[in-house]
């Protein structure tokens, strides 16, 4: 016996397949199709969105699952007044028992575009959308892949260099490693001028030069109106176990033209929301080069990205740079040693972190703890110095996405040192820093103003080099005076570390009242 509601609207039932359909999904299948289905809450927020569309509306669903996206616009568009005259959806979706679903969901939408007086046509594409997509873009371009609308929730997987997927976006002068990517950068070239995407994927693409290729394009061809962030990990796919940060985005098909961009912090709900204008310059931020998407949630976010784009240094200026630790352990195993021996020098994993500080030999410990001292491996090592060390990835809940940490050769008195891949690393141009300056920059990167600025625009737990390489830093004399400060025993605990850059560097108030 069925238990839907008599009364259900074809998203709910769309949604109702959607977890009937998860349950059902093995792993292995999932893993490959990448794909995580949304719930109607999400659909509807997401629909909602989208700013006129044409009495005529053409809709794209790539990766349509159950169709639950489709049927959240159609439901939003038939409300809306005046309403569409006539809505065209066009929905891929690879695999066959889905396909199915979707197929129904469809019919379900036609009923409800007959019920509102709407003129509606489905169509499930059960194909390959990149394929399509790459062949409807081509030299020899195919009719009908051309859209007013498109609606997204792309799979998620990382795509080889030399991929089938990868080749095909690179015929039609694109690029991208993740399929998420992909989906979004085929579906913007197949949008008409001024069309509109509403998608929810990974906030990853935010920032570092792996999804470069995937930001320019983009930040080149739309221009970004809204951005929705979730307030917890758990909350866009929480019916399948998901902990990822993720957003939705709208944007539009235009020339980039800057104004306004609403940035919405909360679950699905309007009264769980957030919701602030900000000006487009605080959303897309440029540094070195790049650019980045910040998603400023309130006043305070702004506050310190300001702050931080007012100091005065770069590492360049400074005569620092940071690179990413040498010893791959899997390529020196005959070099890695579990204990110190008379031959070996330390070698430094995240795991030898504490407060602020390397302790070194950790005992007993899963990570070798000593790297071999000879002239094979001269290459892997640094020479004595101090360093500042900051792990490249953080546990998913760690209080602080940046953790920084000194290596004191006056407390590890050896000559060289191995720094483990995982690590990042602080020098002077191949050799130490000075005392004050290792303990100075230590103390900047572990305050929290910090780690709130690197949070707005870094989605993920990965802290590449070249992140760092962007953020800017107080001058030489202010960070000597935070590691004097250090040095003196003043910023052991979180609340001495931000009181010593509060004090060496006032705070916007909408920041310092934000944190208590």
């Amino acid at each position: 016996m069925s238990t839907t509601p008599r009364n259900a609207s074809a998203a709910e039932e769309a949604d109702r397949r959607r977890v009937a359909v998860s349950r059902l999904l093995d792993e292995d299948r999932r893993s490959d199709l990448g794909q995580f289905l949304t719930p109607v809450g999400v659909a509807r927020l997401m629909a909602g969105m989208f700013d006129d569309v044409p009495g005529e509306v053409k809709v794209l669903d790539a990766g349509a699952g159950t169709g639950t996206l489709t049927a959240a616009f159609v439901e939003e568009m038939c409300a809306r007044q005046p309403k569409v005259t006539a809505i065209q959806a066009t929905a891929f979706e690879l695999d066959a028992q889905m396909a199915q679903h979707l197929a129904e969901t469809l019919r379900q939408c036609e009923s409800a575009c007959a019920a509102s007086g709407v003129r509606f046509e489905g169509v499930v594409r059960q194909t390959d959308f990149i394929e399509a997509a790459a062949a409807g873009l081509g030299l020899f371009r195919g009719p009908g892949l051309s859209f007013d609308a498109a609606i997204l929730n792309p799979p998620y997987r990382k795509i080889g260099t030399f991929s089938m997927e990868r080749c095909l976006v690179q015929t039609v002068g694109l690029d991208a490693t993740n399929l998420y990517a992909a989906f979004v950068a085929l579906s913007i070239r197949l949008l008409k001028p001024r069309g509109q995407l509403v998608v929810i994927m990974p906030r990853s693409f935010c920032n570092g030069p792996y999804f470069r290729p995937f930001r320019e394009l983009l930040l080149s061809e739309t221009t970004i109106r809204r951005i929705h962030v979730f307030e917890s990990r758990k909350e866009a796919f929480r019916d399948d176990g998901v902990l990822q940060e993720n957003i939705i985005l709208h944007a539009v098909k235009e020339r980039p033209r800057g104004g306004r961009v609403v940035v919405s912090l909360g679950n699905t709900t309007a009264e769980s929301m957030k919701t602030r204008e900000v000006d487009y310059r605080e959303v897309v931020r440029e540094a070195n080069g790049d650019r980045f998407i910040h998603l400023p949630a309130d006043a305070a976010d702004t506050a310190v990205a300001d702050w931080m784009g007012g100091l005065p240094a770069t590492l360049t200026a400074l005569g620092i740079e940071v690179s990413t630790g040498r010893v791959v352990d899997f390529r020196a195993r005959e070099f890695l040693r579990q204990n110190p021996e008379l031959s070996t020098v330390p070698l430094i994993y995240p795991c030898h972190f504490s407060s602020g500080r390397v302790v070194w030999p950790k005992l007993p410990s899963k990570k070798p703890n000593a790297i071999v001292d000879c002239q094979a491996s001269q290459p892997l090592l640094v020479s004595r110095g101090y360093y500042v060390l900051t792990k490249r990835f953080s546990a998913k809940e760690e209080r602080r996405r940046v953790v920084a940490a000194v290596y004191d050769p006056t407390v590890l008195e050896a000559e060289r040192v191995g720094f483990e891949n995982h690590v990042n690393y602080y020098h002077a141009r191949g050799t130490g820093l000075t005392r004050e300056m290792a303990f100075g920059l230590m103390v900047f990167l572990n305050s929290t103003p910090v780690d709130c600025y690197f949070r707005q625009f870094n989605g993920h737990t990965q802290v590449n080099a070249t992140d760092l390489r962007t953020l800017r830093y107080p001058d030489l004399a202010a960070l000597t005076a935070l590691g004097q400060a250090a040095i003196r025993g003043e910023a052991e605990s979180q609340e001495g570390t931000d009181a010593a850059v509060a004090a060496a560097f006032p705070l916007a108030d909408e920041f310092t009242a934000s944190r208590g």
